[in-house]
């Protein structure tokens, strides 16, 4: 998906983006494993191992509770996610506003496009950001 003409981010009214402190790690890391699958935690680790962290969450006001998450540049350079948001708080505009920020920090690192592996719900990303399937990409990096 191209980065150079991306929409604008709006967070809904009480919530914030914002990438987490190392000192976060262990609660998140639990919450994807729990919530979304242990193979999304391993490579969201990449991301919260990194310095500044490759990782957007979405909190309310209290931060220590996560709604959603985005990560990027933890399978391979470029690539978008995992993304997920918890099934209490799907249907407010969190997974786009997070996603938008991710994609944003992304193009403040130098990318021009963004790679969503394994994208599993493409119509997501094509409402967002008009992500596109690349040709011939199945299974992609993880069919190694």
């Amino acid at each position: 998906m191209p980065l150079y003409d991306l929409p604008e981010i709006s967070c809904p009214d009480g919530y914030r983006v914002l990438r987490p402190l190392p000192h976060r790690s262990p609660e998140i890391l639990e919450m994807i494993e729990r919530e979304f699958s242990p193979a999304w935690r391993a490579e969201s680790s990449v991301a919260l191992a990194r310095t500044p962290c490759t990782m957007k969450v979405i909190c309310p006001k209290d931060p220590s509770h996560v709604l959603a998450f985005c990560c990027w540049d933890c399978t391979a350079k470029g690539f978008l996610g995992p993304v997920g948001v918890l099934s209490e708080a799907r249907g407010m505009d969190l997974g786009r506003a997070v996603v938008l920020s991710t994609l944003y920090s992304m193009r403040e690192d130098g990318y021009a496009y963004a790679v969503v592996g394994g994208a599993g719900p493409v119509e997501f990303f094509r409402k967002i950001c008009d992500a596109r399937p690349i040709e011939g990409s199945d299974p992609g990096i993880y069919g190694r």
